[in-house]
């Protein structure tokens, strides 16, 4: 687990992506607290230290094989559990399997809002109906899926804004070569609208 606190009254948990809790889930977890949010990162891998990008592949296939969205889905209750008598309001922000993650929350009462980057595997769950207002980003280019498609099927659900940025997978990793700095920056503006719009 990788948290910091400010005494806030709103709390974010951050659900990594396949790689674990690594550099850029730490700059975003920093990021988000810089803004006044109490955060925290479960760790849903239990490893020392986090996968590598060149590791994708092991890391894809460990996250799929040991780990798995139904108990990523209960590290998250897990963490909601613990804090949520502590916080007035709690938002779910996850990053590619962690957006899906994120998304399975979106129908637990205990959460006000979820925000997902990318998550490809959205797609697999859209019997999902959120209960709490959702803002999911897609890149214009996914290797696996027809983005356009995701967002068509999405348009149609109550809660829920789903947008199209520029790049690739993984386009808010600075620390990657995916990195779309417009996107990337837009998108955190845009998640911290709907953080603060939610807390009114």
């Amino acid at each position: 687990m990788f948290s910091i606190q400010k005494g806030s009254d709103t709390a974010i948990i951050v659900v990594h992506e396949i790689y674990g809790i690594n550099e850029h889930m730490k700059s975003i977890c920093q990021s988000l607290s810089g803004n006044g949010f109490d955060v925290l990162c479960p760790d849903l891998l239990g490893r020392e230290a986090p996968f590598d990008y060149s590791e994708e592949p092991e890391a894809y296939s460990y996250f799929m094989n040991r780990v798995g969205f139904p108990r990523a889905l209960n590290s998250v209750k897990d963490a909601l559990a613990e804090i949520k008598s502590a916080y007035r309001h709690i938002f779910v922000v996850g990053f590619s399997v962690g957006a899906t993650a994120a998304w399975l929350c979106s129908e637990d009462r205990r959460v006000d809002g979820v925000v997902g980057y990318y998550g490809s595997r959205v797609r697999n769950f859209l019997d999902i109906s959120p209960e709490c207002p959702v803002l999911l980003f897609f890149p214009q280019e996914e290797a696996s899926f027809q983005v356009d498609e995701s967002l068509s099927a999405l348009d149609h659900k109550a809660n829920v804004e789903a947008r199209k940025l520029t790049g690739r997978h993984g386009f808010s990793d600075p620390f990657s070569a995916k990195y779309d700095e417009a996107s990337a920056n837009e998108a955190f503006e845009r998640m911290l609208a709907f953080l603060r719009n939610d807390r009114v």
